[in-house]
């Protein structure tokens, strides 16, 4: 649905963007990630048409960006990270408003496709209230609409829960995984839990430069240097600790503090493929501890994504 090979984008001799490639299929939600400033607005602009590359490919549903500018921008609803609200206009004006810029034309499709969209975005009850006066979780509701009007084939969101409270965070949420499979889906943000509750696949961007994509998981196996478990064991430390070194496959065993009540906490580290946890809790038992907790401890997108950009940060030094 999306292919883009070898995008580059310069602002004056400032390299925003750096010779990336990535695809995304149709149906798939992408997570674009990286920290403030590394180029996913900037690509994301591109995608959109909304400012050209300084080189590369781009092709959006077969479409390329130079040839069919406008093919490409019928195929795509797009959410700026600044939602683009009037405020004096309700919700429903605003939305056949945009019906009408997107080019539908006749009013019974306008009229169908703001009600399937306040229906789908869950903005019903809002509907009659002015833009200006509607919680920040509204608006980005509202801006999703403006986004889906056209029944696009490519969704772009960028920085879709920036501002927004837990609650509105989790609305907002779900209704982007209801989009998928219906709709490909890119998702920008620096919230990395976000991606791995929401996306099926990740792009990690930093300084420009795209440095992986992939999975999650298939991320965090190539990854992790060990299989890693967490452990809550009641007994002393020290000798806690002597005992599980002993454990035939332990690579270390870090003393975590203490969780109270003489229960304290241990991450032990084996080699990669092994799974010692039944070893460990033989340990525990032939001592007469209290085991109050064990459980595999996988990485982290936040684990991973720290681990890539500091590499990609030493080895451009």
């Amino acid at each position: 649905m999306i292919e883009v090979e070898g995008l580059t984008k310069y602002y004056g001799l400032l390299p925003a963007v750096k010779d990336i490639s990535f695809q995304v299929e149709r149906g798939e939600i992408l997570g674009f990630l990286g920290p403030n400033g590394a180029g996913k607005t900037t690509t994301m602009r591109i995608l959109t048409c909304f400012i050209p590359p300084t080189s590369g490919q781009v092709r959006v549903a077969g479409y390329d960006i130079y040839k069919h500018p406008l093919e490409v921008r019928r195929r795509i609803g797009y959410l700026p990270e600044n939602v683009p609200l009037y405020n004096d206009m309700t919700v429903t004006s605003y939305l056949f408003f945009v019906a009408e810029i997107k080019g539908i034309k006749r009013r019974e499709r306008q009229r169908r496709g703001v009600e399937e969209t306040i229906r789908d975005c869950g903005i019903a009850e809002v509907r009659n209230r002015l833009i200006g006066k509607l919680s920040k979780g509204y608006r980005q509701r509202v801006g999703i609409a403006q986004a889906l009007l056209s029944d696009p084939e490519v969704l772009i969101l960028d920085e879709p829960t920036l501002g927004l409270d837990p609650k509105q965070i989790i609305e907002i949420r779900n209704l982007i995984k209801g989009l998928g499979g219906q709709r490909t889906v890119i998702l920008s943000t620096h919230i990395l839990p976000e991606v791995s509750m929401v996306c099926q696949r990740v792009i990690i961007i930093n300084e420009g430069r795209l440095i992986a994509v992939d999975t999650p998981e298939n991320l965090t196996a190539q990854l992790q240097k060990s299989h890693r478990v967490s452990l809550q064991i009641e007994g002393p430390p020290e000798r806690v600790s002597r005992e599980l070194e002993k454990v035939n496959g332990v690579l270390q065993v870090e003393g975590q503090g203490c969780a109270g009540n003489g229960v304290y906490r241990y991450l032990v580290k084996s080699a990669p493929n092994s799974d010692i946890r039944k070893d460990l809790a033989t340990v525990v038992h032939q001592n007469h501890w209290g085991l109050w907790e064990l459980r595999p401890v996988s990485m982290t997108l936040e684990d991973i994504f720290i681990k890539l950009v500091t590499e990609e940060v030493e080895g451009g030094q």
